[in-house]
């Protein structure tokens, strides 16, 4: 680990005005500190924003939830207006990491998190996400846990987050602040594919801090299944992860939510996919039509084809699961 400067604002603008390129934030730093460690991130200075207050999950007068920044992975999972109105996200917390890590890794560390991406970690490789310009060894070496969907050239690392794949689906909304003043992000804008500039996970400014995030009114309650595939499932990161959500008017869909983790640089949703499924009968076949739609661009590599399928049959006993009824 190289040495760095350290600083712990007071509030929120003292650590915007603190931030530039060389500066990361920190909170749990569940994952910081390990790229810290095996250099793979250097910066020449942390900020400490443990302080800054931003750990509450408040009510919004529209029935949705503005959830703080620094809220633990934790208590939101198990916080009472979150199973109560968005169990889809609670599941999907869970099923990431190992409680001692969710009782340190924050809400917006969670959006931020690097790949696990072999190549990565291993400073003796080339890798275009570390060294832009370097090459992607792991298109044609180990890509088992690479990306199916929306990979390129110069990238076929994945999105490792649970919590990210069911915000996705709900449609949250990250809001951030930085010197140019206050924003809000879509979420399904807020990570990027790679494309060409793979260094580049998310959207956000180099003074930029997430904030918060927000979560719609509630829907899906009823109907809903965050189901993740993985080697071991002590503590292991998706292969293939799904978040199906559900409105049904009998035994038709009226509204339908798929995001997919473990197979893409961001969490992977189609809108064109779930307009496909509202308006048909709950059934098998319906839910296989919409894995083929959701799946019909995938492009495997030489060790990770099996995921395809993999995600096939999630897809479709996630959303049979959800049809059911939430925790099945």
């Amino acid at each position: 680990m190289m040495p760095f400067n350290y600083s712990r604002p007071r509030d929120v603008s003292e650590a915007i005005n603190l931030a530039d390129a060389t500066t990361r934030f920190i909170a749990g730093g569940t994952n910081l500190v390990d790229l810290m460690k095996e250099n793979v991130v250097r910066p020449g200075r942390l900020i400490d924003i443990t302080g800054l207050g931003l750990d509450e999950v408040e009510e919004l007068p529209n029935g949705g939830l503005r959830i703080g920044a620094l809220v633990s992975n934790a208590d939101l999972a198990w916080h009472s207006l979150i199973e109560q109105r968005y169990p889809l996200l609670s599941q999907a917390i869970l099923a990431g990491a190992s409680p001692q890590l969710r009782n340190m890794a924050s809400t917006g560390g969670n959006l931020l998190q690097r790949t696990r991406c072999y190549y990565f970690y291993d400073t003796g490789s080339p890798c275009n996400k570390r060294e832009p310009g370097s090459g992607c060894p792991a298109r044609s070496g180990l890509n088992r846990i690479h990306a199916i969907l929306g990979a390129s050239d110069a990238c076929v690392a994945t999105h490792p987050s649970d919590m990210c794949v069911a915000l996705a689906a709900l449609d949250a909304v990250v809001h951030v602040e930085g010197k140019a003043g206050k924003r809000r992000i879509e979420f399904a804008d807020f990570h990027r594919l790679p494309a060409d500039a793979p260094e580049r996970d998310n959207q956000l400014a180099d003074d930029e801090l997430v904030t918060s995030i927000e979560l719609p009114p509630p829907q899906f309650i009823a109907h809903h299944r965050y189901l993740k595939i993985r080697d071991r499932a002590s503590y292991a990161f998706a292969l293939v992860s799904v978040a199906a959500a559900l409105e049904l008017d009998g035994d038709t869909v009226r509204q339908a939510r798929l995001a997919l983790g473990g197979v893409a640089h961001k969490p992977w949703r189609d809108k064109a996919v779930e307009a496909s499924l509202v308006g048909k009968p709950v059934s098998r076949e319906t839910f296989t039509a919409a894995a083929d739609l959701l799946l019909r661009d995938a492009q495997p590599l030489t060790h990770n084809a099996f995921k395809v399928r993999l995600a096939h049959r999630a897809i479709v006993r996630a959303l049979s699961d959800a049809a059911i009824g939430g925790n099945a």
